[in-house]
Parts: C-alpha cells; structure tokens; sequence
C-alpha cells in the first residue's frame, strides 16, 4: 500500500485515500483523507475506486448513514435555535 491507493476501513467500511503512512511501536499506520484518522494497516484492505467519495465524513449528506441529518440540517437547526428563553437547572 502506498500514498494513494484507495482502501477500505474494515470494520465501518470507511472508503478513502491513503495520504500518510508511518510506523509506531513496531505497527504500520495509514492516514485515510475522507476521516483524517489513522488505522492500523491490519484493518485495511484495497478498496474499488468506484466506492471512493471525495468527501469528508462530516460532509456527507443526509440518508447516506441510515437518516441521520447532515451537516448543513444541523447548522440550519442552530440557527433556529432560540436559547435566550431557556434557564439552566441542577446542579449546585
């Protein structure tokens, strides 16, 4: 595997590009653009670069995972927000 190729995380099936590898403690590490996380090379397989979409995870919309809202339903539901009638309670 190289700086990238296209891989699959899988456990989640997370589909990204590699765009850093290093090795830690004897393990060798990959670096996937679409979470800007690292997995273990172990966890990793190559992936079809049909399955690959060049977008973050936060960025994806929603009914991609199930019908969870998607950033921009969340940022909009922010704003429409109105806290300054809202009291906190509890506590000490």
């Amino acid at each position: 595997m190289e700086k990238g190729d296209v891989v699959k995380y899988t456990p989640t099936s997370t589909v990204g590009k590699i765009v850093d590898i290093k090795e830690e403690d004897g393990r060798t590490w990959v670096k996937l653009d679409v979470s800007g996380l690292y997995y273990a090379v172990s966890t990793i397989q190559p992936a079809d670069p049909s399955e690959y979409k060049a977008i973050s995870f936060k960025e994806r919309k929603a009914g991609e995972y199930g019908g969870k809202k998607g950033v921009e339903d969340l940022r909009q539901m922010e704003k429409e927000v109105d806290i300054s009638e809202m009291t906190p309670s509890g506590g000490g």
